[in-house]
């Protein structure tokens, strides 16, 4: 059993660090809120440890190089103690792996979300076998930040569905001309889906310029509601360069558009706060380019970034890749990721979950009684495959009524 670090050894901790061995390999100690009250940041990693290191001196460094980044011995005493990382727990699952929890002052962080994340990763991101696994947000980070604008109610009220669970498209593929998108974006709307969005993939591009696009997309669904009484939603995708977000905004607003598609790690975390405070548009967050920190290694775990991450810069609905579709996410992540968005977090609005990702519409009521109404299920192949998209999608729409009848 590795011996406890002495508090002279532990001069970042200003409490005795607890060092546990043969510990479970499950995340222990976190706030059951997700929240901190002492204005200090809480973050637990997984540590793969190389020949010759230990856990504890691991952690040490971490908490030097996510803050003040030199050696101890090169920092005055009532400075570290102000800015540097504490060491809080150690816990070893092994002689190779163990979890260590840090926190850290929000004198280092400030207000700034993208701050944040760079205190949470932004250094150890280049060293190995270092992963996050569980954050607890300092109450006024989280109180400040503010989350989703319309969250789970407020979608719900925009797309006129109270009880049942939500329904989600996406218009594709890629090359189709804006007529031709527009054709199945008004299909859909007329057979009833709540939320019929570009396809991430659809930007700018010659086949169906975004001005276009919008304008065409937007008036089939108001053509569509029109006809059947309905209240479908357009979800231009906006992301882009920042030189045209505002552009794009205005724009989606002046259409009618209720709310938009963005790619939050592509266009920016701060960007969401900026379209929630300025647009009022509601968001649909795709994790595009966000795979890429899911390691299993190294990065964040999935719930963390597509959970926490996602909802607190205001995302009111979070695409995720649902199981047993074309990714390799669990049953297990995913109900992870759905009690992230949705679980009490001091005053942030939950977010809706949309799995998807190969999502078969003979699932779907599947998915609906194992993650519940607040979910919007995201279906786009599946009802591609069966031709007529306004049948398809009338049909997937009796699935979960009839679930919430």
């Amino acid at each position: 059993m590795p011996a406890k670090p002495s508090r002279r050894a532990n001069a970042l901790a200003p409490v005795p660090v607890s060092v546990v061995a043969g510990a479970d390999c499950a995340p222990s100690g976190a706030a059951a809120s997700g929240l901190r009250a002492d204005g200090r940041l809480g973050v637990r990693y997984a540590l793969s440890l190389g020949r010759g290191e230990d856990a504890y001196t691991k952690a040490v460094l971490i908490g030097l190089e996510q803050s003040v980044e030199l050696p101890r011995e090169l920092v005055a005493p009532d400075l570290a103690e102000r800015m540097a990382g504490r060491v809080e727990r150690v816990e070893y699952a092994s002689p190779r792996q163990a979890w260590v929890e840090l926190s850290f002052s929000l004198a280092a962080i400030g207000t700034d979300l993208l701050q944040c994340v760079n205190v949470l990763y932004g250094n150890v991101s280049l060293k190995p076998g270092i992963r996050i696994v569980d954050i607890d947000w300092p109450v006024e980070l989280a109180a400040h930040w503010g989350g989703p604008a319309y969250g789970v109610a407020g979608l719900r009220t925009l797309a006129g569905v109270p009880r049942r669970a939500l329904l989600c498209t996406a218009l594709k593929p890629m090359g189709l001309s804006a007529t031709e998108l527009a054709r199945r974006c008004e299909a859909f709307a007329r057979g009833g889906i709540d939320i019929i969005k570009d396809d991430h993939g659809l930007a700018d591009q010659p086949s169906a310029p975004f001005a276009e696009r919008l304008a065409r997309c937007q008036e089939a669904v108001t053509r569509a509601n029109a006809a059947t009484g309905g209240s479908s939603l357009y979800f231009p995708n906006v992301t882009g360069s920042l030189a045209r977000l505002s552009q794009r905004l205005a724009a989606a607003r002046a259409a009618g558009c209720r709310g938009v598609l963005v790619s939050p790690w592509l266009l920016g975390l701060d960007a969401l706060q900026l379209i929630r405070d300025q647009s009022r548009l509601a968001m649909l967050a795709h994790p595009a380019l966000a795979g890429s920190l899911f390691g299993r290694r190294a990065g964040m775990a999935p719930e963390l970034v597509l959970g926490d991450l996602f909802r607190m810069a205001g995302a009111d609905a979070v695409i995720y890749p649902n199981s047993g579709g074309r990714f390799d996410f669990s049953v297990a992540t995913c109900r992870r990721i759905n009690d992230r968005l949705r679980r009490p977090l001091g005053t942030l609005r939950p977010s809706l979950p949309a799995p998807a990702g190969g999502m078969d519409v003979a699932r779907a009521g599947d998915w609906v009684r194992r993650y519940g109404p607040d979910t919007l299920l995201l279906i786009g192949g599946s009802l591609y495959a069966q031709g007529d998209l306004q049948r398809a999608a009338a049909a997937l729409r009796d699935i979960v009524e009839g679930l919430a009848a």
